[in-house]
């Protein structure tokens, strides 16, 4: 307000002054004016007021001195802080562990089974194991006329050593095993009598002994090696020697990988099936290398390499070179989400009496051997996780196979009335080689929730594609299985079911010269098995188990029925050797 009182008291000046020199000349006149530029108020043109405007009051007040005085009143206080501390988690009890455990369980069938397992340690670096297992039936399946009760035993010795750059070890086992061949067919043929006469028991003797090694810093990087003798009745018998030391060479910044094969298997049978005269002898050798280059690049993953093979046929001289690839790919495209890989691998394979026979239990001492050419098996899958607990992987394949083994019936033998041969009566099985090629697709889950819960599931189809037999032989399109375990505390539980589709073999009962190769349709089967146990405590355990719940006696092989629903309990006790 005192600014606009200001500018008003200067601008009536201004006019004032002007009037007054106006009335001084009466002359009027015109006069040019020139305006060079207008005019532009600024801020600094305009009156400024002093900051501090003088105090021109007449009236002034006199301020009153004040003496402010504190007094001190001491306050008691209980409050006493406390320092921080961690919070406390609660720790889980750790499992306490033993050197050695003793399970044995007992069940219908006269079942039985027993399980021993300790380990020592010799010093820091020194250990040895010995282990047995032992399982046994007395038989009893229904409408079987010859024994069906079996024992497979096994003991292992195994001795390792742990050193800063070096670690080896080495094995030595023998395993017993005994079978019946009580698969007879249902003919009028196999009369009382004739069925009297058969012995149809049948042992078979392993012994093998083994070694193995692992270096660091080193070219060699290590191997297997394996020597095997077998031993059946009616003189049969084999002997299998093989060894595969690898290596490793830098060359030009990347590693070269080497991988020596030197298989040997040699043995004989004391007959053929048709005649107790005619022995049988196999013999072959197999020699060769499998030299790869691993390219890492990201997250691809590459293996180059091929494998090349000397093969041997000592008892029936004959030699060839085989080559196979040995090219594999992998490449993450989500982390462990996706990862998508695809091969092309083939290998020269060494089949075996003791092969054949922990595959069918009920193979005849009579069976002819050779190896089988895997000319390549391409894949091509994807794998990952869907969630941190959920794994899977799906894989697709075709498969070229030259001499691929199959398994079929064999017949009632000409002289069958007259031996007691027990392999001889349509109650054993035999082996044929045919080409093959294979179109497989299979399917596989994990599931792992912490440790309470697991469970894996598996599928798989096969389409076969044969050159000479009818189809082939003992061989599912579709096989399936689920397995789970959970445990909850001092309880745990678990069950698995498999299942196999439909197979075929050769029904030697309906041979006539016009249909040489007749089949028989094994139906499918689905074997649900369950058990479950308490533990009392760190030591002992209870534990019980049901298998073939749906009770069928189903043929795994042709005229061979399994036992039935089987229930069986026992207990598992946990110690320490000299405490």
């Amino acid at each position: 307000m005192f600014h606009k009182f200001a500018l008003c008291v200067c601008c009536l000046l201004l006019f004032t002054s002007v009037g007054v020199y106006a009335q001084e000349d009466d002359k009027l006149g015109t006069e040019q004016v020139d305006v060079i530029k207008p005019y532009t108020p600024e801020i600094s043109d305009a009156f400024k007021m002093k900051e501090i405007p003088k105090d021109n009051d007449s009236t002034a007040v006199i301020k009153k001195e004040v003496a402010y005085v504190i007094s001190s009143v001491p306050v008691a206080s209980t409050f006493v802080p406390t320092k921080p501390t961690a919070a406390r988690v609660p720790r889980v009890k750790k499992e306490r562990l033993f050197d050695s455990y003793v399970s044995l369980s007992l069940g219908n069938f006269v079942n039985g089974n027993l399980d021993f397992y300790t380990s020592r340690a010799l010093n820091r670096d020194e250990t040895i194991d010995v282990g047995m297992k032992v399982n046994s039936s007395q038989g009893g399946i229904n409408e079987v006329r010859l024994e069906d009760g079996f024992l497979d035993a096994r003991v292992d010795v195994s001795y390792k050593q742990d050193l800063r750059d070096l670690n080896w070890g080495a094995d030595f086992g023998y395993q017993f095993q005994r079978y019946n061949w009580y698969g007879l067919p249902d003919i009028p043929e196999l009369t009382e009598e004739v069925v009297s006469n058969i012995d149809e028991e049948q042992n078979f003797q392993s012994f093998f002994f083994s070694g193995n090694l692992a270096m660091e810093d080193s070219y060699i990087q290590g191997g297997e090696a394996l020597i095997r003798l077998s031993k059946g009745d009616y003189g049969a018998a084999e002997t299998r020697a093989y060894a595969n030391p690898s290596f490793e060479v830098p060359i030009a910044g990347e590693n070269i990988n080497l991988g020596t094969t030197l298989d040997w298997v040699i043995g004989s049978f004391d007959r053929s099936f048709e005649s107790a005269d005619a022995a049988q002898k196999f013999n072959f050798l197999k020699a060769g290398g499998s030299p790869s280059l691993v390219i890492l690049r990201d997250n691809l993953t590459v293996n180059l390499g091929a494998s090349v093979y000397f093969g041997w046929d000592i008892e029936n001289g004959n030699a060839d070179v085989f080559v196979y690839p040995n090219v594999t790919a992998s490449y993450r495209i989500i982390d462990e989400t996706l990862i998508a890989y695809a091969g092309v691998v083939g290998d020269l394979e060494q089949n075996s009496y003791y092969d054949f026979f922990q595959d069918n239990r009920y193979v005849s001492p009579t069976l002819f051997i050779q190896p089988t050419d895997k000319e390549y098996d391409g894949f091509a899958g994807i794998k990952g996780k869907l969630l941190p607990t959920v794994g899977y992987d799906l894989k697709a394949s075709y498969i070229s196979e030259i001499n691929r083994p199959l398994f079929v019936a064999n017949g009632l033998r000409d002289d069958f009335a007259t031996t007691n041969q027990g392999y001889a009566f349509g109650n054993s099985f035999g082996v044929v080689y045919d080409d093959i090629n294979t179109i497989a697709l299979q399917a596989e889950s994990t599931i792992d929730v912490a440790q309470n819960f697991k469970m894996n599931l598996k599928a798989a189809y096969f389409n076969y594609t044969t050159e000479q037999e009818r189809t082939a032989w003992n061989l599912p399109e579709i096989t399936a299985s689920v397995s789970g375990e959970y445990q909850i505390e001092k309880w745990f539980a678990g069950a698995d079911i498999f299942y196999m589709g439909p197979r075929e073999d050769i029904d030697f009962t309906m041979i006539t010269p016009e249909e040489p190769q007749p089949f028989a349709t094994l139906d499918s089967f689905l074997d649900l098995n369950i058990h479950g146990g308490y533990r009392f405590n760190d030591q002992l355990i209870a534990f019980a188990k049901v298998n073939n719940i749906f009770g069928n006696n189903y043929e795994r092989w042709f005229n061979t029925p399994v036992q039935g629903i089987q229930a069986m309990g026992g207990l598992t006790y946990k110690f320490d050797i000299g405490n």
